[in-house]
């Protein structure tokens, strides 16, 4: 039995009969269209449409699915539109799908209908499956079908299936309608296949504004800027009157290409057309004066706005964003919100890049608040956004966390986590992350590479590298010159230079950066000659200079001869209105001062307007880089006058101008009171300085206060150990590192090689090269040369010879070594061939060899040969130096050629040195020759009065000759000046 109270809910077939049994049992309107469709009243079908239009929501539309199947209403086409509208109006359009998955024939009115529908409400996936249904059921579609179905393909980017439709409608002969062939242009351009869609329009006898629109606006997504102003010109040229669309999407075009007066006209054209106030426009009028810098213009503009919509807010605070005005973003953002503007997706993507401006997180995290409030907190791109920002903040963990949280991550949030990541210096991490991704089946793109590529660099892990190059080859991202870029960095991070080079002549493609990031490269790696050479060829291909490029080729002009270019660089500076750039001036005065210009480099400094640390410690180091430490002093005595802020650079060029233990602990204490004494050169240059005043205690209580993990600093323990003479010790901290299990660098190696030449211990140079060896440094040619060096000052000069033998590669400190090696231990004719065998080799001797030559020649007495070698040294530009004329003078003297000798002391260019002096002193006493020692003499006592030493050479003279009153007058004359003589000590203990 049927009850017929009042149930508690409407939902539902019973809810509808009560409502519908308080209405008229038939409604005229209802009768009326059923009668028109079908000539007769049909009860079921009026009975359907009562209960329809009581439908308030989804829910109540369910029972009457199966209203339509249980009387046979199915196939009621009528009934059918009606109950589709109704669904689509009710937001319940699955309703709409599954009945139409059940009709074996649909028409085409209702397939029109539902496709139409469909695409009004964006679901594009849905309305393929409709029309493939349709046309397997034999169903034809029409020129009101196709439009729909391409705008669909266009908005999903399926260019195959888009393809394939516009085959059938060239079968089916609907080729010519003027609306298909708009979608079809519309389709081909939104999918990047603008030349088909130029070949669409161009076939079109005579089109009208839209597809030329549709044209313009593909051309303009898809970067093809000249093309989209080209069809703009032949819209005008042909009498069609640009409209609101054609001007949305030509303005973009104009702000991309700097076209700004084009884009003032087309505004004043706007404005004259009644669209200025149009909320599609104003939004790209803004973007283009912002854009060209105007952002005067652009405010100017969004003010004159009086009802401004979001989209309007939305340009203008991305203006402030794009611009770096973080601060005014953030208040227009407050603006909008403080007059009831409900901020969108856009907006936030438009302001949160600001946010990373900001010092303080709590901004950040307000803005944060923000989006979750607005319900934004969901959305990818403002996820995206949120998680760079956080990162860029140094919040890194929040960033991962919002990461974790999205379970449906797109590529471009794995970009951003990788990429905040290395911000961060969280190398390993963005490793692990890019592995991850991979994992999930995200294929990454060429911003996924160069992030990988940057923390390969600082991890300097180049095998990592060359297989995310590996990858990037074979994804096809090699001609991305964003990524070629990259590379070149890191392959000279990672000490491949030749590798970057090669890369740089196998770019299709370069810009300034790529010319900037070789030149720089050049630079770092010694490679001047190269640096100046790219300089030369960047001119020829006609790329202009820029600040960059100015500052990373000036320290290539380090020398005096390359003054006059430098000045060259300065001039183009000025003349370009760069002078006024701080890190350039700071480039132009290291400039200065390397090439010995100290006055020009001190009128740089003086005539700048704004000065950094930076700065003061680019002229503290052109002064202490020239000896001259009491005007390092001074500027720094200035620096703090001007309440400049030291740094710990500014301190270690402090350090060694201190003439005083106490100056120097002045500086250590004013690192302690700003806080930067934890920076470890700064910590190796305090030991450094307390060691030159032997105070080994303070060196020991340094080194212990920081972590001992820090390799620099035992590097600096032992060699202050060095300096000290104590080899012994320097070997101890060698052992205790070795047992906290850290891993020594060259530097490390070459101090122990350095104790070893101290100690003159084979055995323990033959443990030192063994572990050299185990440990590969072998390899490094410096510690090998510093190998060869230790075995000859041992005497072991067959082990020396066999090293340098089986060297790969020699340099000139490779040859002087062994030179050095042969003369130490008195082989002066080795010596001499393997000189010979140098020059021959192609590696022009230097300064050093040539002392180790001609030293080697006077341990074996070879005067001939030392003439001819010391001849040599003008003919190949060696300048010669006191220590070759020192060497040159003990090997004539050696020989008994006093007389030479003492000619080369007269012609000498500046002053003898005072050991030359006493070394021809010596030569005098040995051989016997009293006159030229009383010459000697007297020229050592106006150099060195108050030294004993020559003084008692001269008596010693005398008397061997037997001159015993002139022996007398010497010996009063010491005893007058109250001279004496320095103890000797012995270096051997008795046990």
């Amino acid at each position: 039995m049927l009850c017929f109270s009042k149930p508690k809910t409407s939902n539902g077939i019973m809810g509808l009969f009560f409502r519908l049994r308080n209405t008229l049992s038939s409604p005229p309107a209802i009768t009326s269209f059923v009668r028109h469709k079908h000539h007769s009243i049909n009860p079921k079908a009026s009975h359907f449409l009562g209960l329809l239009n009581l439908c308030r929501t989804g829910e109540d539309l369910k029972p009457l699915k199966s209203f339509l199947f249980a009387h046979g209403l199915i196939n009621h086409v009528s009934l059918l539109e009606q109950f589709f509208r109704s669904c689509f109006h009710l937001g319940a359009s699955h309703l709409a799908l599954s009945t139409f998955q059940q009709i074996k024939r649909p028409s085409l009115g209702l397939q029109n209908l539902l496709i139409r529908c469909l695409c009004n409400h964006g679901l594009y996936q849905d309305l393929f499956y409709v029309y493939m249904k349709s046309r397997l059921s034999g169903c034809p579609s029409d020129d009101f079908t196709f439009p729909f179905v391409i705008k669909a393909c266009a908005a999903l980017g399926a260019v195959k299936i888009g393809r394939e439709v516009h085959g059938v409608v060239f079968r089916t002969g609907f080729e010519q309608n003027l609306v298909i062939q708009t979608s079809l242009v519309d389709f081909y351009a939104r999918t990047g296949c603008v030349e088909t869609a130029r070949q669409v329009i161009d076939r079109i006898p005579q089109p009208d504004l839209v597809p030329w629109n549709a044209l313009i606006a593909g051309y303009s997504f898809n970067g093809f800027d000249w093309e989209a102003l080209e069809v703009f010109r032949k819209i005008v040229f042909s009498d069609l009157r640009p409209n609101l669309s054609t001007l949305a999407s030509i303005v973009p075009v104009c702000t991309r290409l700097g076209c700004v007066r084009a884009g003032e006209s087309l505004h004043c054209f706007a404005v004259k057309s009644g669209y200025f106030l149009n909320d599609f426009l104003v939004p790209a009028l803004i973007s283009m004066y912002a854009g060209d810098g105007d952002i005067c213009g652009a405010r100017k503009l969004f003010d004159s706005v009086v009802e401004k919509n979001v989209a309007v807010w939305n340009a203008m605070i991305s203006a402030y964003t794009q611009r770096q005005e973080p601060v005014l973003a953030f208040e227009l953002f407050r603006w909008m919100l403080l007059v009831d503007i409900r901020p969108n997706l856009v907006t936030f993507v438009s302001i949160i890049p600001s946010f990373e401006n900001f010092i303080s997180l709590s901004f950040g995290e307000s803005l944060h608040a923000c989006v979750v409030k607005h319900g934004s907190e969901n959305q990818l791109p403002v996820l995206t956004a949120l998680v760079s920002m956080y990162a860029k903040l140094g919040s890194i963990d929040e960033s991962r966390y919002l990461f974790d949280q999205m379970h449906s991550k797109n590529l471009l949030l794995w970009n951003s986590m990788i990429s905040g990541y290395v911000y961060n210096g969280l190398w390993d991490l963005s490793l692990g992350l890019f592995r991850e991704m991979q994992v999930s089946r995200f294929d990454a793109d060429a911003v996924s590479v160069i992030s990988i590529i940057s923390a390969c660099s600082k991890l300097e892990a180049d095998l990592l590298g060359r297989s995310a190059h590996a990858f990037s080859i074979r994804k096809g991202f090699h001609s991305n010159i964003n990524l070629s870029n990259a590379l070149l960095a890191f392959y000279s991070d990672c000490h491949l230079l030749s590798y970057s080079i090669t890369l740089f002549h196998k770019m299709p493609l370069r810009n300034g950066i790529t010319w900037n990031t070789l030149i720089s490269s050049c630079v770092h790696h010694g490679e001047t000659d190269g640096a100046v050479a790219l300089y030369y060829q960047m001119q020829k291909e006609g790329f202009k200079l820029d600040l960059v490029t100015l500052t990373s080729i000036l320290p290539s002009w380090s020398d005096e001869e390359n003054l006059g270019q430098g000045m060259a660089f300065h001039g183009y500076a000025i003349k370009h209105g760069f002078a006024s750039d701080i890190s350039l001036l700071n480039s132009l005065i290291c400039m200065y001062f390397n090439s010995g210009d100290l006055d020009a480099g001190r009128l740089v400094f003086e005539t700048m307007p704004k000065r950094t640390v930076v700065s003061w410690n680019a002229l503290m180091t052109g002064f202490k880089n020239h000896n001259l430490q009491n005007e390092v002093m001074a500027v720094f005595g200035q620096m703090i006058k001007d309440d400049q802020r030291p740094n710990y650079v500014t301190l270690l060029n402090l350090l060694p101008a201190c003439y005083s233990q106490l100056q120097g602990k002045s500086i250590h204490a004013l690192a302690v009171r700003t806080s930067i004494l934890h920076e470890t050169p700064l910590l190796s240059s305090l030991m450094f300085m307390y060691a030159r005043f032997d105070n080994h205690d303070s060196c020991i209580l340094l080194f212990k206060t920081r972590k001992m993990e820090d390799i620099s600093l035992w590097n600096a323990i032992m060699s202050v150990q060095i300096q000290a003479k104590s080899s012994e010790n320097a070997v101890g901290f060698f052992n205790s590192l070795l047992q906290m299990k850290l891993e020594p660098d060259n530097l490390t190696l070459l101090n122990l090689v350095s104790s070893c030449a101290q100690l003159n211990s084979l055995t323990l140079a033959n443990s030192v090269m063994g572990y050299i060896i185990r440990k590969g440094f072998d390899k490094d040619l410096v510690i090998s040369n510093a190998l060869i060096d230790l075995h000859s000052r041992c005497g072991n000069i067959c082990i020396a010879r066999k090293l340098f033998d089986g060297l790969v590669k020699r340099d000139a400190v490779s040859w002087s070594v062994m030179i050095n090696g042969y003369g130490l231990n008195g082989n002066g004719e080795a010596a001499l061939d393997l000189f010979l065998q140098m020059k021959l080799s192609g590696i022009a001797p230097n300064g050093v060899t040539y002392l180790s030559v001609l030293s080697a020649c006077s341990h074996s007495g070879l005067v001939e040969q030392g003439r001819a070698v010391f001849k040599s040294m003008a003919e190949h530009g060696i300048t010669r130096q006191m220590k070759h004329y020192a060497c040159m003078v003990d090997l004539l003297g050696r020989t008994g050629n006093l007389t030479e000798a003492y000619d080369i002391v007269r012609e000498l260019p500046c002053k003898p040195s005072t050991s030359l002096l006493e070394s021809l002193l010596g030569a005098c006493r040995i051989h016997g020759n009293v006159e030229l020692g009383q010459k000697i003499g007297g020229l050592l006592s106006e150099l060195d009065p108050e030294n004993s030493r020559p003084h008692v050479m001269l008596h010693n003279i005398y008397a061997a000759a037997g001159r015993w009153t002139d022996a007398g007058r010497v010996r009063s004359r010491i005893e007058e000046r109250s001279l004496r003589k320095v103890p000797g000590f012995s270096l051997l203990m008795g046990h």
